[in-house]
């Protein structure tokens, strides 16, 4: 084992206690880990990512179910049309992009280039959220029309698919806004949608790209097991403050990623 691959499985852990510590946004860093530290294509990266992040969420799934904080009725129904956009996305959209997407006085916007900056801009939206307090988010206890529901989870779905994040921090506010869940539960029920997407918009992968198991599996482990332990040690720590110092670094990845983007084209 190389040095690189060891700093990647520590990242691994790193995201895991994340996850752990705050219930959220770790997934984030999974795909510049893979992309930058690791060398792996961001098609193969954001592949990998939508696997560790089905996993670890079901993991995520399992601690809330245990204290009542997952709707799954309404994590299913609102999982429906947001997994079929994941998948159609994984399956069609990403692998139909086209390599070279435009060129304007010389300069080439590539794929893969396209691709890590959309995913920087949903690192500085999931890192705003974060970093500011969820006043503006209501929590309304009234439930809209159905349809309504369709068309904001397949939006968020092929966002999801496309960047291989979780979505969690998209995902929560519409549950409160949306479905009317209490704060507590709709954090709960997410990790239900988060987890089906993935897993489901994962398979769409397998059609296209070559997966490296043993290495997919191994660092998935390692990130559950990095949630384990973050979710004892989270007793111990103040989530407020640790989620907004880590807005914080999500907020400097994202500047960074799209720094180094238009840097090296």
């Amino acid at each position: 084992m190389t040095v690189v691959e060891i700093i990647g499985f520590v990242g691994a852990l790193i995201i895991g206690l994340v996850l752990g510590l705050i219930g959220g946004g770790g997934s984030i860093l999974t795909v510049p880990l893979l992309v930058y530290l690791l060398g792996f294509n961001p098609i193969v990266a954001t592949a990998y990512s939508l696997f560790v992040v089905g996993s670890s969420s079901l993991v995520g799934v399992i601690q809330k179910a245990k204290k009542n904080l997952v709707d799954f009725k309404i994590g299913l129904s609102f999982s429906f049309p947001s997994f079929l956009a994941v998948y159609i996305s994984r399956r069609f959209l990403v692998p139909g992009i086209p390599e070279n997407i435009f060129t304007l006085n010389g300069y080439t916007l590539t794929k893969e280039m396209a691709i890590m900056v959309f995913f920087a801009i949903i690192m500085f939206l999931a890192a705003t959220s974060m970093i500011k307090t969820k006043k503006e988010v209501v929590e309304t206890h009234t439930k809209q029309p159905y349809y309504k529901t369709f068309v904001q989870g397949s939006v968020i779905g092929v966002i999801t698919g496309l960047i291989g994040a979780g979505g969690g921090f998209l995902y929560v506010p519409a549950l409160v806004l949306w479905a009317g869940l209490p704060m507590k539960r709709a954090v709960g029920t997410s990790l239900v949608i988060v987890s089906l997407n993935s897993i489901i918009g994962f398979t769409g992968d397998l059609h296209t790209l070559d997966i490296d198991w043993t290495f997919l599996l191994s660092f998935s482990f390692i990130t559950v097991l990095g949630i384990l332990i973050g979710g004892y040690l989270s007793k111990y720590v103040s989530n407020k403050k640790l989620k907004k110092s880590f807005g914080w670094f999500v907020l400097i990845m994202a500047v960074y990623i799209i720094i180094k983007e238009f840097s090296q084209h």
